[in-house]
């Protein structure tokens, strides 16, 4: 891991000048993309399918593009009693949680007979995808599915790839049932963005696309967007931990590696005010690489992305978290929740020593899906919100547009927009001086 070290604002705009960024999706990625969802908004199920062939295996055909009731009956057979239990707590947390989010319709009748308003009502048709790889998302399904069933939404379809024609996984699948998702479509990458998208004959075409991706999916997203929403365009994961001299230096390691282990592009971060601390971690984490399942993952990650940031001191650590805006904030500092107001920009913030990240990746009840690659700065985790569509609401009687018309006609004129301003002045042809 890299070791930087900031003492003024002069090191900490350094700092924001050598973070690195990821690399920009080449113009041959571009194109290569953009051609793969013109084929199967044109070709429908045939290119749909010879995608699904050649990239994950898929070996049958359009009848066999969604996963069938018995299938996903033999897979509660196949899942023990204490996995059902653990996906119904996630559930109820992560329902508890999106109810308090949910925003609500309202209108207001104000003095002068001005009727102001909102109309909150879900989407009909939702998108989630759920990467493939080399274990069952099940957290990615719940994080998903559960704000999209709590928003009201009617109809989700989930999409992940049948690899080798070896069948989804029965815990995936468990986990899709239990929280209300009917439609399993056995695809992923790029192609099944683009059918959902666009539609096929056997795809029914969706109103957003949710859910985190690789680099294809991530660029599908980016250029489906407009023909449907999108939650955002989502990179590497990845993790800050803020701590001082108080902090485990064992488990600030387990987190930082907690966060490593993915898939070997993810970002961890300590920054701290203490030098002892960091020496410590990186002892640590030496130590525990030998043991780690998952050690080749984890090592490439802390090589390529790894940072320590030493500190002057806890404002210092705060500004330079903020600067970072990462996806995970892990606070493990004296007083932690006083730190919050400090807090600008990040996906999610952790409270406190006993508050590993883990807990918002797989159960708390906050969706596990958030901005990475400093966007947090400017967007928000996935949540019942962006299962929804708001419409404002405005009545005016007679009386109310009479009051406003000399306003109206000022701001119309003024814009040079003269039908605008008659629009309010033809429903008012009595009035004085019209």
């Amino acid at each position: 891991m890299r070791s930087v070290r900031i003492r003024d604002a002069k090191d900490l705009k350094a700092l924001g000048g050598d973070l690195r960024t990821r690399t920009a999706p080449s113009p041959a990625e571009e194109r290569a993309v953009a051609a793969m969802l013109r084929s199967v908004a044109k070709g429908g199920d045939k290119a749909l399918l010879s995608y699904a062939r050649r990239f994950d295996g898929f070996k049958g055909g359009a009848k066999d593009l969604f996963v069938g009731p018995a299938e996903i009956k033999a897979a509660y057979g196949r899942v023990d009693k204490a996995f059902i239990k653990a996906v119904e707590t996630v559930i109820s947390n992560v329902r508890a949680y999106q109810a308090r989010l949910k925003p609500k319709s309202w209108r207001a009748h104000l003095r002068g007979g001005v009727l102001l308003g909102q109309m909150v009502r879900p989407m009909r048709r939702v998108g989630l995808y759920v990467p493939g790889g080399e274990a069952p998302l099940v957290s990615t399904v719940l994080m998903t599915a559960v704000p999209a069933a709590v928003a009201g939404v009617p109809e989700m379809v989930l999409a992940t790839p049948d690899r080798f024609g070896n069948g989804i996984d029965p815990r995936l699948l468990v986990a899709a049932d239990l929280a209300g998702v009917k439609e399993l479509l056995r695809v992923g990458g790029a192609h099944a963005i683009a059918a959902l998208a666009y539609g096929t004959a056997s795809v029914q075409k969706v109103d957003k696309i949710v859910g985190p991706g690789n680099r294809w999916v991530s660029l599908a997203k980016k250029q489906v967007y407009g023909v449907c929403g999108i939650d955002m365009v989502a990179g590497p994961s990845e993790a800050l931990v803020l701590a001082d001299d108080s902090a485990p230096a064992e488990w600030v390691a387990a987190d930082l590696l907690s966060q490593a282990e993915h898939a070997g592009d993810e970002t961890a971060i300590l920054v701290t005010t203490s030098a002892r601390l960091a020496k410590a971690v990186l002892k640590s984490l030496k130590a525990r690489l030998k043991v780690l399942p998952r050690r080749a993952a984890a090592e490439s990650s802390l090589k390529r992305h790894g940072l320590v940031v030493v500190a002057r001191d806890m404002e210092l650590a705060v500004e330079a978290a903020n600067l970072i805006a990462p996806e995970h904030l892990q606070l493990m500092v004296r007083d932690a929740e006083a730190w919050l107001p400090k807090l600008k920009a990040a996906g999610a913030i952790f409270v406190g020593p006993y508050t590993p990240v883990a807990l918002g990746d797989f159960l708390a009840g906050p969706s596990h899906v958030l901005p990475t690659g400093s966007t947090a700065r400017f967007s928000s985790g996935l949540s019942v919100e962006d299962f929804v569509t708001k419409s404002s609401v405005i009545g005016y009687s007679r009386g109310a547009l009479e009051t406003a018309l000399p306003a109206l006609e000022a701001i119309g004129n003024a814009e040079g927009l003269q039908a605008h301003v008659r629009s309010g002045q033809v429903r008012l042809p009595r009035t004085k001086g019209r």
